[in-house]
């Protein structure tokens, strides 16, 4: 059964103003809890969006490191319980192999007092390494990138209350986009969507509306691209990871105004100065 929902809902509210208080009504956004279920296990289960379900089942599958590639799912079902969404994924045999094995190896003995040692090596797992890109952006690539994103967000002109991330190309412009609720989500969407496109991740840049978390750093070179550039800002261990992968992190896009954490050498930005 496939899954249809609004993803978002009129309420009233009492608004106040400067010229007083009045009744009126107001576009939120809607959330709903999404399972994620590999050979009919639930892997995990996220507040998200109710929409793009696919594309998110297919990101998140290659962002965590489940599939190598697209080719190695069998097929993906949307089933809607009510309560929330289900989406059944089901891997091919070899990638099956390999999930399963990594779900013993994460499910340790209860109260073994070192059972969450392979959890900690899992969110910290080694990222990969886009040093290799030849990709480079000018300083119009960067403050277009993110202004272009802002116009591809139909669902926050509507709420106001939602992420983003697109995917900029040189001479192109935000070729995609996703929105949700979760930051996170948002990019496992995009992920997904570039993967059925066909859209190589060393092409161009990851644009997000949030701050960058380690996990997006993971999740942005696991798409394959070199480059992050964000509206806020970014966390020490994300900094750190991203100069690792050979990462350009970009963030704090406001304007014209931004500041390059990691890799500056792929920005053109002409002569360099000092700021505070």
């Amino acid at each position: 059964m496939s899954a249809r929902r609004k993803a978002t809902t009129q309420i009233s509210r009492l608004a106040h103003r400067a010229g007083g208080t009045a009744a009126a009504n107001r576009m939120v956004p809607e959330e709903t809890p999404v399972a994620l279920s590999f050979a009919g296990t639930t892997h995990a289960v996220m507040m998200a969006s109710p929409a793009d379900f696919e594309d998110f089942a297919l990101g998140f599958s290659l962002t965590e490191g489940i599939i190598a590639d697209r080719q190695e799912i069998g097929a993906i079902e949307v089933e809607d319980h009510g309560a929330g969404i289900d989406i059944q994924i089901r891997l091919k045999d070899q990638a099956n192999t390999r999930f399963e094995a990594r779900r013993r190896r994460l499910a340790g003995p209860v109260g073994c007092g070192l059972c969450g040692i392979e959890s900690i090596e899992e969110a910290m797992r080694s990222v990969e390494v886009v040093g290799s890109s030849k990709l480079t952006l000018n300083t119009d690539d960067i403050v277009c990138s993110v202004k272009l994103l802002s116009k591809a967000q139909p669902l926050h002109a509507e709420t106001g209350a939602v992420h983003a991330a697109g995917f900029y190309i040189p001479g192109k412009g935000i070729v995609m986009a996703r929105e949700d609720v979760g930051r996170h989500n948002a990019l496992d969407k995009l992920a997904g969507a570039l993967a059925k496109a066909g859209i190589d991740g060393n092409s161009g840049a990851v644009v997000v509306t949030s701050r960058v978390s380690v996990e997006m750093v993971q999740k942005t070179a696991a798409i394959g691209a070199a480059f992050i550039i964000a509206v806020s800002a970014p966390t020490a261990l994300a900094i750190r990871t991203a100069g690792d992968a050979g990462m350009t992190l970009v963030a704090l896009v406001r304007g014209d105004d931004f500041d390059i954490f990691t890799h500056p050498e792929r920005v053109a930005c002409g002569v360099a100065k000092h700021v505070a």
